[in-house]
Formats: C-alpha cells, sequence, structure tokens
C-alpha cells in the first residue's frame, strides 16, 4: 500500500508515496484498536462503568488518533469513505453491538445515547481497517474488477451479519 503522508512504522520512516508491507500496518492496528475499542466497550457498558467525561476522553482520544494515522496511511477519500458509510449504516452498528450485549444479558435501550458514540465508533474504525486489510490480501487496491469484488463481498457480508445480529 501507498502511504498518504510520511509515517514512522516499526523504527523506520516512510515518505509519502513509499509503498509499506500489509503485514507492517494491520497486525499491529488490528490488535491495538481491538484492545482500545474492546476497553472502550467494556467501559461504555459495564455496570459500573467510568463517568461519560471519562467515556469520551479515553474514547475520544484514541479515535481521534486512529482516524490521523488512518488518513496519513489510506488518504482523506478513503477516511471520508468510512464515515459516510457509517453514516449510512448505523442500524447496521446498532443491531450487532445490541447482539453483542445481549451476549452478556444487556441491550443498547440499557443505555444513554451519548454512552453508545464511542463503541459505535471504534466499530465504524475497525469495519473500516477489515474493509482495507481485505482490500490488499485480494490485491485489489490498484486493480478496479477486484476492488469492485472485494466491496460486493464486503457489503454482501456486512448485511448478512447485520440480518444475523438482527434475527438473533
Amino acid at each position: 500500500m501507498k502511504l498518504h503522508a510520511s509515517l514512522k512504522l516499526n523504527g523506520r520512516t516512510y515518505q509519502a508515496g513509499e509503498e509499506v508491507a500489509w503485514y507492517s500496518v494491520y497486525p499491529f492496528f488490528l490488535v491495538h484498536m481491538l484492545m482500545f475499542g474492546g476497553s472502550g466497550f467494556l467501559m461504555a457498558y459495564s455496570k459500573d462503568g467510568p463517568p461519560a467525561a471519562f467515556l469520551y476522553a479515553h474514547g475520544g482520544i484514541a479515535i481521534f488518533v486512529y482516524t490521523i494515522f488512518y488518513m496519513a496511511i489510506f488518504g482523506l477519500d478513503e477516511v471520508k469513505w468510512m464515515f459516510i458509510n457509517a453514516g449510512l449504516g448505523v442500524l447496521a452498528i446498532y443491531t450487532q453491538v445490541d447482539w453483542l450485549l445481549s451476549l452478556f444479558g444487556k441491550d443498547l435501550r440499557s443505555y444513554p445515547l451519548h454512552i453508545n458514540v464511542v463503541p459505535f465508533l471504534y466499530y465504524v474504525l475497525y469495519t473500516f481497517l477489515l474493509r482495507q486489510a481485505l482490500l490488499d490480501l485480494a490485491g485489489a487496491r490498484e486493480d478496479e474488477e477486484r476492488k469492485r469484488a472485494v466491496d460486493n463481498i464486503y457489503v454482501g457480508g456486512s448485511v448478512a451479519l447485520s440480518l444475523a445480529a438482527f434475527f438473533l
């Protein structure tokens, strides 16, 4: 993948436009964000969670930093695509997060709307990263036909997962 801004990864500085191997980006961010997103999820939905201000500070700073990294790695157009689709996919996010909470005997209606913002944004960031990984693993970033196929698989899989979460 070509970087859209200069960035230091694994102790090496890469310049904007340089190619970076997928394994230098995805494993770190997928694990790192899963930890931060998981902690944000647990804090937001735990019985004795922290005050909303702490949740927003903890999650907000991390979400802001991830978004900056995403723009440096993937470019503004891809990040814009992430937020546009997030706006369109609120219902899907709602059903899947609600299903996850149901595994713990809880549901989204038990929490005020403002508490759901941070976990929802982590969900958006994580699913964006999954799509980017699929594009790179399939070698589809520079191949329009493959990119269309990956996008169709991604959308179809997302819809199937949303429907399953809704009916479960």
